[in-house]
Order: structure tokens, then sequence, then C-alpha cells
């Protein structure tokens, strides 16, 4: 994805960034393209029957990114990255052994509000970016994997037959850098990154016959990068 990024923008350069297309104060702007969210995670331990250690590892997803900014003023906007939902692999990864174990998987928005500064606001020609924003995610349709279950399983002798996953909402910071980089009057070629502190706690519930018999909580630290290529139109 960071080399597509990189091809992206120096293709947009190349090609368009001669054109017009100054931002100013009241102006609309839709960005959409391909989201993805790749995770930096780290986990505290998860300590399972058997005294065995794990740790979480979550995997990334490319969704549609939808993405309105408006200009306050010339040089300041605010802007709400959206998207369909993500859905991410959960694996944990066993300490002290080269065995990764398929745990469940998860949907989430990010929905994450950004206030802008567009240093060329104003002037035609490429518009970079910076931002600094909040985040709200919210996590839903948490899945245990049937792996996990046979592992739980086989860890207490055949007592634990199921299991279920949930995660906590996070609230965090984000910060932004991208550019918009015009190929006529009003469409554009944009390139965006973030990075946006996730952090959840998450909660196993180990089951016998529907009743449970174990629960463990531990906190995952997501903290996802998140690219964006796409195109902008200006209304």
């Amino acid at each position: 994805m960071k080399k597509a990024l990189t091809i992206a923008l120096a293709a947009a350069l190349a090609s368009g960034g001669m054109m017009a297309q100054a931002y100013e104060q009241g102006d609309w702007v839709l960005r959409a393209g391909a989201t993805t969210v790749d995770p930096d995670t780290d986990s505290d331990d998860i300590n399972l029957p058997m005294d065995v250690v794990a740790k979480a590892d979550v995997d990334d997803d490319t969704q549609l990114g939808i993405i309105p900014m408006y200009m306050v003023t010339d040089k300041f906007g605010v802007e709400l990255l959206a998207a369909t939902p993500f859905e991410h692999d959960i694996a944990a990864d066993v300490q002290g052994a080269n065995l990764s174990v398929d745990a469940g998987s998860t949907k989430h928005l990010p929905p994450t509000l950004s206030v802008q500064w567009y240093p060329r606001g104003g002037q035609d020609g490429w518009q970079p970016y910076i931002g600094i924003g909040v985040n709200y995610t919210v996590f839903f349709d948490e899945d245990v994997d049937n792996e996990l279950v046979d592992t739980l399983g086989a860890l207490t002798d055949g007592l634990v037959d199921g299991a279920d996953l949930d995660l906590d909402d996070s609230f965090g910071l984000a910060g932004q850098v991208g550019v918009d980089i015009p190929f006529s009057d009003r469409w554009s070629v944009n390139v965006g990154v973030w990075y946006i502190d996730i952090d959840t706690e998450a909660e196993i519930t180990a089951k016998a016959a529907g009743e449970q018999v174990a629960k463990v909580k531990f906190d995952v630290d997501i903290d996802p990068w998140v690219y964006n290529i796409g195109i902008a139109y200006r209304f």
C-alpha cells in the first residue's frame, strides 16, 4: 500500500500539478477512494489455560472511503473521515512458540473529525494539507474463530466448547498529511495518510455447554496507519 501511495503521488505530480484549483472559504471538497486501515498492533499478555501466553495481532483491511471537507477560511478546513465498515481478522500469537491461532474477527467504523491547514489555500495548483483531530471507533459483530475454541478445548481437556469476544469502543487523537493534485478545474487526485490512536479492552469469555467457565481481559493498542488513494471533487 505504501508503494502504491508513492506511485500515485508521483504520477499525479507529473500529470496534473500545473492545473488550476484554488481552495477558498465556503468550498466543499468530497474525497473518495480506497482507504486502508493498517494496524500497528501491540497487546497485553493473553493468559490462556496451562500457562500458555499469547498476544493479539490484527490484520489490515481496505474499504471505500467517503471523506467530505469544508473550507472554513481560505487556509483552514474541517474534514470527516468516513468509510464502509472495515473487517479485521484477529490472531493470537503464542509466545515462545512458532504458533499463531486464528482467534476471531471484528468489524468497525472509525469516524475521524479533523481540522486541516492548507498552506496554499486561495492559490491555484496543488493543495497540500496537514491536520489534527479526534477519532471515535465503534466495534461490532465480534466473532470467535473455531480454531481458538478448539485450542481452548485442547488446553482444558475438552471442557471449553465455545467462546465470546467483546471489544470496547475507542476514543483517541489522530494526525494526518495529504495532498490534492488537480487534473481539471474541479477534479483532483487525492493521497492522504492518517495515524490514529485506537486502544480497546478485549474480553474473551470461555464457555462450556453455554455457561461461562472463564473470562480474560486484556488491552490492545491497534494504533493504525490509514492510507487513502482516490479522487476529490470541489463544489
